[in-house]
């Protein structure tokens, strides 16, 4: 199941290391997940390049996050289990809460559980482990497939691309690591549930996902934290390799606590006849950055952006989009982006579209919608568009509104109060994303997004 409204925090006994960022704590991180040392020299050269790189200053201000005040590495003190019943009891009745072992039995191909930066179940049935699908924790694969992971690990996502990746390479922690050998579709789709259950800490989990050629796979990740008063940051990861004639489906759904920084970072490479398909819905963190991107590299490669952001509290900034980079013949990219802002909250469509010089024929067509509730909030666009070689047939469409009084009259007039007026209408309004995502996710979704919405009509 996805993140829930669940706020509480467990009664798990968590191990931190001390807040702040120093040599002392990267080394720490690596010695506490046994790495090899070519890891912690990723980690160390991380941490020595981040002396020279500067915050990014051309989204949303930062000024309020004291990375200082984090505690980079927040552990309970438990072992990972292949067995829901070896799970401590605290951390199961969490996960429990949200449906996790009952959508294991039921709709899922394997399941991973992450409690702040540690896992503490995985799983993978066995008749794909038959096939040679692997499904584990990141640590895990360090360990177990060092060469398949040094071929990948940050090859995509340089370590210099801005501020908080550095902050990422130096401390991540958990994450999954799933291959899909070639040939080999997996119908029922894989999961992984992150949660952020310590105050003042930080996420950062490294999500690496390789699908050899004529594979198929669809990975679900949800996320959450329960609401404190004090900052905590999110800065997590994933790298998606498809190669030649794959196909790959990443849907997240992510439902921060108000006082998190989400600033996550996501990439894939696509091949020649290949796909990826990214669906999102953003919801909860006080500021929200986050583009996944899709770089088409082989002919004839595919790429499809779905997503939905709700900014519902005040000052809140949900600055999200999509970023497609086209450099073969032939490349096709879709980017639907919808937002719903209330209650003074910011949202923002930010978006990259790239076609390089010697890319032929490209065509990606781009769509922002977006819904304002009141007259204290705001809405964004901000598009690029870099379009090199004159074969492309590119398309923009933005469109912003309120949802007029004609509307909720009508719905009235068939029997509805205002408030059921308008839940019905903005339901209608998300429902091209919400459909995308697996039946249990595209209901918490909307039970969200309903949520965050009581008293908002302004």
């Amino acid at each position: 199941m996805p993140p829930s409204t669940l706020d509480q925090p467990s009664q798990v006994p968590e191990r931190a290391l001390p807040k702040g960022l120093t040599e002392d704590v990267v080394r720490a991180i690596s010695r506490e997940k046994h790495e090899p040392e070519w890891m912690l020299r990723i980690r160390l050269q991380a941490l020595e390049k981040l002396k020279t790189k500067k915050y990014p200053t051309w989204g949303p201000r930062l000024d309020e996050l004291n990375l200082d005040e984090i505690h980079y590495y927040v552990t309970p003190d438990v072992r990972e289990a292949r067995r829901w019943e070896d799970v401590p009891r605290e951390i199961r009745e969490v996960y429990e809460k949200l449906g996790i072992p009952q959508a294991e039995r039921e709709a899922l191909a394997g399941v991973g559980a992450q409690f702040d930066a540690s896992p503490v179940y995985h799983r993978l049935k066995e008749q794909w482990e038959r096939l040679g699908v692997l499904f584990m924790d990141m640590h895990e694969a360090v360990r177990k497939h060092p060469d398949l992971v040094r071929k990948y690990f940050g090859r995509i996502l340089p370590m210099t691309e801005h501020y908080f990746l550095l902050i990422h390479y130096a401390v991540w922690s958990g994450g999954t690591f799933l291959y899909v050998p070639k040939g080999v579709k997996v119908p029922l789709p894989l999961q992984a549930y992150f949660r952020m259950n310590y105050a003042a800490a930080g996420q950062f989990e490294h999500t690496l996902i390789i699908v050899e050629e004529d594979a198929e796979v669809h990975y679900i990740e949800g996320c959450s934290a329960p609401r404190y008063s004090m900052q905590s940051l999110h800065a997590g990861a994933v790298e998606i390799y498809v190669h030649e004639r794959a196909h790959a489906k990443y849907s997240s759904v992510e439902n921060w606590s108000e006082n998190t920084f989400n600033l996550n970072t996501k990439r894939a490479i696509v091949e020649a006849d290949a796909s990826i398909e990214w669906i999102g819905g953003n919801l909860g963190a006080g500021v929200s950055m986050l583009y996944p991107s899709s770089i088409l590299k082989g002919e004839r490669a595919k790429s499809r952006h779905v997503s939905i952001g709700v900014a519902s509290k005040p000052r809140q900034i949900v600055d999200v989009g999509a970023k497609v980079i086209i450099v073969a013949d032939h490349c096709s990219a879709t980017i639907t982006s919808k937002s719903i802002s209330m209650k003074g909250g910011i949202s923002t469509y930010r978006g990259l579209v790239r076609v390089a010089r010697n890319a032929k024929h490209a065509t990606v067509n781009v769509e922002c919608d977006a819904l304002m509730m009141d007259r204290e909030s705001w809405s964004n666009t901000y598009p690029v568009m870099d379009i090199q070689n004159p074969t492309a047939l590119i398309s923009h469409e933005a469109r912003v509104g309120r949802i007029s009084e004609e509307d909720i009259f009508y719905a009235q007039s068939r029997g509805l109060d205002k408030d059921e007026a308008v839940s019905l209408i903005v339901s209608g309004f998300a429902q091209p994303i919400i459909r995308e995502l697996p039946l249990e996710y595209a209901v918490e979704l909307n039970r969200l997004i309903q949520l965050e919405m009581e008293g908002s009509l302004g």
